[in-house]
């Protein structure tokens, strides 16, 4: 893959213009990477291919293989890990990276999760439990990794992004608690980019449109999801988690660097249509 270039002008003109990666020299901590289809996945790809040193976390022994096993396919990677349901974690996490990196300029937060029960079914059997933790992983996470990663982008002018869904935003049968998080999730970027602005750090949100991942697929009626987005939608496809990472570059990027607490939809159009 050809790395997205920028061009620098030479002063004064004396000599010719010189392209270098987008993200040469940038630090960036993806959280999220759960297998080579995921989200996560390809906005690391992304990031790397513009010059981006990554450091990947994983959750657990389930998860490390596979995210060890990725990272071979990048240069001088970090791999640690960090469940983001533990302060301790996150506050060790953030260590390593201040000892290995010196600094950060962005951080991609991928991480969601509702037990499958609560994505079937009637809304009004959500469970207190089954509410807590996935408000706990999917929303109140991004704070705790927002804390963390701040003190690492004084004078960076970092970047920090999410994921969504428009489930956030209107009901999507079977999405239910998810939908209640993902909201969640959007209002606690508006906060934090309100916040973090003075400290040049901007704060943003990717509402992505439905893509085939495994996390995705545990969403009943799924697929009846999928097909109905393909038609819809302005662009008649199905977005690729390819669309989503460009998005992700481009908010870490200069390019947008005048852009914070906003969300921007990557789903071929599908938000703009009422019916």
């Amino acid at each position: 893959m050809t790395p997205i270039t920028e061009e620098l002008e030479s002063p004064k003109n004396t000599m010719h213009s010189k392209h270098v990666p987008l993200l040469k020299d940038k630090k960036i901590a993806v959280f999220g990477v759960a297998n080579k289809w995921s989200i996560a996945w390809a906005i690391t790809q992304s990031l790397a291919a513009a010059g981006a040193q990554i450091a990947l976390t994983y959750m657990d022994e389930r998860t490390e293989e596979k995210v060890r096993a990725l990272s071979g396919t990048l240069q001088d990677p970090l791999v640690l890990p960090c469940d983001v349901t533990q302060d301790d974690q996150v506050d060790t996490v953030f260590g390593k990276i201040k000892h290995e990196f010196g600094k950060l300029d962005g951080v991609i937060h991928a991480i969601a999760f509702a037990k499958k029960e609560e994505l079937e079914g009637s809304f009004l059997k959500t469970s207190r439990e089954g509410f807590r933790l996935a408000l706990d992983i999917s929303a109140y996470s991004l704070i705790a990794l927002a804390r963390g990663a701040a003190p690492l982008m004084e004078g960076t002018e970092g970047s920090i992004v999410t994921l969504s869904y428009i489930g956030g935003e209107r009901v999507i049968p079977n999405y239910n608690v998810m939908g209640v998080a993902k909201s969640a999730l959007e209002t606690c970027v508006r906060y934090l980019a309100a916040e973090l602005g003075e400290k040049k750090i901007r704060v943003n949100a990717i509402s992505a449109g439905p893509v085939s991942t495994l996390a995705a697929r545990g969403i009943s009626g799924f697929q009846t999801l999928l097909k109905h987005a393909e038609i819809k939608a302005p662009l008649r496809r199905n977005i690729e988690a390819s669309d989503v990472g460009d998005t992700a570059l481009y908010l870490c990027s200069p390019l947008a660097r005048g852009v914070t607490g906003e969300v921007l939809y990557v789903d071929a159009g599908y938000n703009i249509i009422g019916a």
